[in-house]
């Protein structure tokens, strides 16, 4: 089974900066590509960043500027720095793998259990 753990969340001042780390291990044929989204309380899972595994990447207009995604395929790795943070950035960060586990498998997404961050004063 594939697993996707993240690391970095935390707690950290308006204006900070963080560094978010998502590690795949398991059984991983191909990854399309990789990407970041987050939650707060109260509202939708929202796409941060994306980035496929040719290292082309997707921004949500919030993140614009501020985040940068990259990709590691041979780790099986994905970042995703934070910088300028602020309150309204607070969310649950969620990893997502789009690929395959086989050459034959279907096409699947998977998610970490998520990590959490905290923009506050």
């Amino acid at each position: 089974q594939v697993q996707l753990v993240e690391s970095g969340g935390g707690l950290v001042l308006p204006g900070g900066s963080l560094r978010l780390s998502c590690q795949a291990s398991g059984r991983i044929f191909s990854i399309a590509a990789m990407g970041w989204y987050r939650q707060a309380p109260g509202k939708q899972r929202e796409l941060v960043a994306a980035v496929s595994s040719v290292g082309t990447p997707t921004y949500a207009d919030s993140a614009k500027g501020r985040f940068t995604i990259s990709i590691d395929n041979a780790k099986k790795s994905v970042f995703l720095q934070m910088k300028s943070l602020k309150p309204e950035d607070t969310a649950v960060y969620y990893c997502n793998l789009g690929g395959k586990s086989t050459g034959t498998a279907p096409f699947s997404y998977y998610w970490g259990q998520g990590t959490l961050v905290t923009v506050s004063s």
